[in-house]
C-alpha cells in the first residue's frame, strides 16, 4: 500500500500557482513569485522554490503553517503551541526558544526577518502568496536562511472598494469568523483585515476532579486565537509607492497535553489519545503570572516599504523597515500527571529593528540587485520552576535509573493514577508538615546585531543558458546573558533543579564574528516551458554563545561554552516543466554540514551542542496535471536521507537521523468542478497526505519518535458565479487516525517523558461571501 501511494503521489506531485492579483484563481494556474527579488515565472526561477496563492490555500481549506506544510515536499512544521512552533526545511529544525541561540529556517513577513521562535508564528489571513525557498539562499533572504526561507506577503491594498466574510462551526465547539474590508484608488487606500478562531480542548482533563487535590483546569489542545492586520498604500502619480502595515497576533489558548507516557491520570491509562490530568501548580498564582495552564502570546508588528522606479528605466530602489515585539506567557505541566511534580512555566519577551536598502537593475541580459540590510534584537527567555518538595524528590528518584527511591515501595503515581508522592513531606517530618512549596527560575538571555552586504547577478550568457552568482559578507556582535535564582531546598538542603544559581548576579559574555556566504546558479532552457537548473550555494548558523552558571568554592561563576558556526555546502540540480496540461520539477539534492548544531535536555535545561559533520541528500518532486475541463490531480513528494556521520569523532549523536525529518512524505489529492446550472458550481476537494517515521529527538529513541501517518481531507461544496458565495463542508483527518505530533520533551530529562497527541477528527461548515 505504501509503495502504491508513493509511486501515485511521484507521478501526480504538485506545484500550486501563484496569482499576482485578488482575482480568482485555479490550483493549475501558471506562476509567479519574487524569490529573487523580481517577478519571474516559478519555471524560470534556477533554485527550488514551491509558492502558494492565498485564494488556493482557501481552496484546500489551508490557514495554518502546519496545514501549509502537508503539501510543500521538504517543508515539514510542528505546531506543539503558537509559543513553539517548529519549522522544519530538509530536516533542519529551527525550534529553540533560548534567546542566546540563533534560527536556522528564516521565517519572512512582508520581506522582514521575523525568525525568533517564540515571535515567528502568526496567522495566515487575507495572504497574498507564501513562498518555500529550499537550499541556502543568503543574498536572498539573509543571515538566518541556512536551508531555506519561508516568506509569507499579505494581499496589499487595491486600488478599488472589496470586501468578504467567512464563518465556519464545527465539532469542539469550534467558531471562526474572518474578513476584508479594502478601499482605494489609484492614489491613496486602505485594507483591514482579521480573523478569530476558537475551538474546546480536544483532550479532556479531569483535574480538579479526583482525590488528588489537584487544580481544576480547561480542556487540553484547544485554540483562541486571534489577528488584526491594518495596511495603508500612498500611490501619487509617479515612481514612487509606499505601504504601511500593521498587524496584531494573539492567542489565549487553553495549556498543552504534555501527557506522561509512564505516569496515568487517576482512573486512566497514560495513552496520549486518552483523558489526562494535568492539574498545574495549586500556588501558581503566586509563582506564575497566571493561575492555570495555558498562553498568552502578544505580538506587534509594523513595516514600511518604500519604493521607487521611474517609468522606463531600468533602475529602481526597495527600503524595507521592520519592527516586531512579542511577549509570550505559557505554563505547562512538564510531567504531564496529577503530582505537584514539574510545574513550569516560560516567560518570552523580545523585540526586532531591521532596515534594508535594494537598488535592482533589469537590463535585458543583465539583471543584479545589492544592497545593505541592518538587524538588531534583544529578547529573553525566563522559566520559573514550581513543585512540592517531597514530591519532587520521591518522584525524581522513583523514576531514576540510577537513583533509589527516596521511600522504598512508595513511588512517584501508582497504576491506579494516586499520587502516592504526595505523602513524601507527611512522612519525612513524621507529619509535621504536610506540603513544602518550592520555587525557583532561570533567564536567558540575547543582543544580536547583524550589518551585511550583498549583491547578485544574473546574465544571458546565451539565448539558452543564464548564470548567477552572489554573496553577502556579514559582521555580526552578540551577547548572551544567564540569570537564575536556585534557592535550596528545605528537606534536602540543596537547591531542586540540578543546576547552579548565580548568586544574584546576571553574568554576560560577548563576542564578534563575520563570514562570506556565496552562491552560483545556472538556468538552462531546454524547450519552451522546460528548464533545467543547477546551483551551489552556502549556508550558515551563527556560532552560539551558550552561557549558564556553575558553582566553585569562591561562589557562582559563568559557565561560557562556545558552540562554532554551524556551516552547510548545498549541490542541487533538476528539471522545472510548464508546458500544456502538465506543469512541476524534480530535484535533486547533497548537502555536507560542518559542526551540525543540536539542541538536547541537559540537567533540566535545552542547550545546544556541536554535534559534528552530517550528510543529507534527497529528492523532491511536484507537479500538476489537468486531464479535463474541470478536474485537477495534485501531488508532491520528497525523499531525504539526513543524518550525522556515522564517526567515532561525533560521539553520542553519530549516526543519528535528524529531528522532525521523516524519510519520506508525500501529499496528493483531486479539485473537481462541475457546472450545476444557474451560474452555481458543485465542487470537492479530497486530499491525502503520508509522513514516514520520524524520530523527535536526537540521540533517536525508538521510545520518543512516531510511526509513519498517512491522513485524509475532504473539502466539498457549493459556489456561486465568480466565487461571490460559497457554502462548504470540511473534515480534517477524516478517518480519525491516532498519531503524535511530539514526545521527550521536558518531563523525558527527569524519566517521564511526555506525548502530544494530534488533531482527532476535526469538521464543519462554512460560509463565505465576496462583495
Amino acid at each position: 500500500m505504501k509503495s502504491l501511494f508513493l509511486l501515485a503521489a511521484s507521478t501526480i506531485a504538485f506545484v500550486p500557482a501563484v496569482a499576482q492579483e485578488a482575482a480568482s484563481v485555479d490550483l493549475g494556474e501558471d506562476i509567479i513569485v519574487t524569490a529573487q527579488k523580481r517577478d519571474q515565472k516559478l519555471v524560470d526561477v534556477p533554485v527550488n522554490v514551491t509558492a502558494w496563492s492565498g485564494e488556493q490555500m482557501q481552496r484546500l481549506g489551508v490557514s495554518q503553517f502546519n496545514e501549509l506544510s502537508a503539501f510543500v515536499p521538504g517543508l515539514n512544521i510542528q505546531e506543539q503551541s503558537a509559543n513553539n512552533p517548529g519549522f522544519v526545511i530538509r530536516g533542519i529544525t529551527s525550534d529553540s526558544g533560548s534567546a542566546q541561540e540563533a534560527a536556522r529556517v528564516t521565517i519572512y513577513y512582508n520581506g522582514v526577518d521575523v525568525s525568533r521562535s517564540r515571535g515567528s508564528y502568526f496567522d495566515l489571513f487575507d495572504i497574498q502568496r507564501v513562498e518555500v525557498v529550499k537550499g541556502p539562499q543568503a543574498t536572498l533572504f539573509g543571515t538566518a536562511a541556512a536551508v531555506g526561507a519561508v516568506s509569507v506577503i499579505s494581499n496589499p491594498v487595491a486600488d478599488h472598494f472589496e470586501a468578504d466574510a467567512r464563518v465556519a462551526l464545527g465539532n469542539f465547539n469550534q467558531r471562526q469568523i474572518s474578513g476584508m474590508l479594502n478601499v482605494g484608488n489609484e492614489v491613496v487606500g486602505a485594507r483591514i483585515a482579521f480573523a478569530w478562531k476558537k475551538r474546546d480542548g480536544v483532550v479532556e482533563n479531569i483535574a480538579g476532579e479526583t482525590p488528588n487535590g489537584t487544580t481544576e483546569q480547561d480542556d487540553l489542545n484547544g485554540q483562541d486565537q486571534r489577528g488584526v492586520r491594518i495596511s495603508l498604500k500612498f500611490d501619487p502619480e509617479g515612481p514612487i509607492r509606499t505601504d504601511l502595515i500593521y498587524t496584531y497576533d494573539g492567542q489565549r489558548n487553553p495549556g498543552t497535553s504534555f501527557k506522561s507516557g509512564t505516569l496515568p491520570p487517576y482512573g486512566g491509562t497514560t495513552s496520549p489519545y486518552t483523558f489526562a490530568e494535568l492539574g498545574g501548580s495549586p500556588v501558581a498564582a503566586s509563582v506564575f503570572e497566571h493561575d492555570k495552564l495555558g498562553l498568552w502570546r502578544d505580538v506587534h508588528d509594523v513595516n514600511f516599504t518604500a519604493r521607487y522606479q521611474p517609468d522606463g528605466s531600468a533602475w529602481s530602489t526597495v527600503h524595507i523597515f521592520g519592527y516586531r515585539k512579542f511577549d509570550s506567557y505559557e505554563v505547562f505541566d512538564a510531567d504531564g500527571s496529577g503530582a505537584w511534580f514539574l510545574e513550569f512555566a516560560e516567560d518570552s519577551k523580545g523585540e526586532q529593528l531591521s532596515h534594508e536598502s535594494r537598488v535592482n537593475y533589469d537590463g535585458g541580459r543583465l539583471r543584479a540587485f545589492a544592497g545593505f540590510n541592518w538587524f538588531w534584537e534583544t529578547g529573553t527567555q525566563e522559566v520559573p520552576f514550581s513543585t512540592e518538595e517531597g514530591t519532587y524528590l520521591q518522584c525524581v528518584t522513583a523514576l531514576s535509573e540510577q537513583l533509589p527511591d527516596l521511600i522504598p515501595g512508595l513511588g512517584c503515581v501508582n497504576p491506579a493514577g494516586v499520587v502516592t508522592a504526595a505523602q513524601t513531606t507527611s512522612l519525612l517530618t513524621g507529619g509535621l508538615l504536610k506540603q513544602i512549596p518550592y520555587s525557583s527560575t532561570f533567564r536567558n538571555g540575547g543582543t544580536f546585531e547583524t550589518i551585511s552586504l550583498f549583491a547578485d547577478v544574473s546574465f544571458d550568457a546565451t539565448d539558452w543558458l543564464e548564470l548567477t552568482a552572489g554573496g553577502r559578507y556579514l559582521w555580526e556582535d552578540r551577547t548572551s546573558t544567564y540569570f537564575a535564582y536556585q534557592p535550596n531546598s528545605v528537606l534536602s538542603r540543596a537547591p531542586l533543579l540540578p543546576f547552579a544559581g548565580t548568586g544574584g548576579q546576571t553574568f554576560s559574555a560577548s563576542g564578534s564574528n563575520k563570514a562570506f556566504l556565496p552562491r552560483f546558479n545556472a538556468l538552462i532552457r531546454m524547450t519552451d516551458g522546460v528548464n533545467g537548473y543547477v546551483t551551489v550555494s552556502k549556508g550558515r548558523r551563527s556560532p552560539v554563545i551558550q552561557l549558564n552558571a556553575k558553582n566553585t568554592t569562591s561562589g557562582p561563576v559563568a559557565d561560557r561554552t562556545d558552540v562554532p558556526a554551524e556551516t552547510v555546502w548545498n549541490y542541487e540540480g533538476g528539471v522545472k516543466a510548464s508546458t500544456g496540461l502538465f506543469s512541476g520539477s524534480l530535484g535533486v539534492f547533497y548537502q555536507t554540514y560542518e559542526n551540525f548544531q543540536v539542541t538536547i535536555i541537559e540537567n533540566g535545561q535545552s542547550v545546544s551542542r556541536n554535534a559534528g559533520s552530517a550528510k543529507n541528500v534527497g529528492v523532491e518532486g511536484e507537479a500538476n496535471v489537468r486531464p479535463m475541463k474541470g478536474l485537477l490531480i495534485f501531488g508532491n513528494f520528497g525523499w531525504i536521507n539526513s543524518k550525522i556521520d556515522d564517526k567515532p569523532e561525533n560521539g553520542i549523536f553519530a549516526g543519528n537521523r535528524f529531528r522532525l525529518q521523516p524519510e519520506w512524505q508525500a501529499a496528493g489529492g483531486i479539485d473537481a468542478r462541475l457546472p450545476m446550472g444557474g451560474d452555481m458550481e458543485a465542487f470537492i476537494t479530497p486530499t491525502v497526505t503520508y509522513r514516514s517515521k520520524i524520530y523527535f529527538e536526537v540521540p533517536n529513541k525508538e521510545a520518543i519518535s512516531e510511526r509513519p501517518v498517512t491522513l485524509v481531507n475532504l473539502r466539498a461544496g457549493f459556489t456561486g458565479k465568480d466565487g461571490r458565495w460559497q457554502v462548504a463542508g470540511f473534515v480534517s483527518n477524516l478517518l480519525d487516525k491516532d498519531y503524535i505530533i511530539d514526545a521527550g520533551n521536558t518531563g523525558g530529562a527527569f524519566g517521564t517523558a511526555t506525548f502530544i497527541r494530534g488533531n482527532p477528527r476535526l469538521g464543519g461548515v462554512e460560509f463565505s461571501t465576496r462583495f
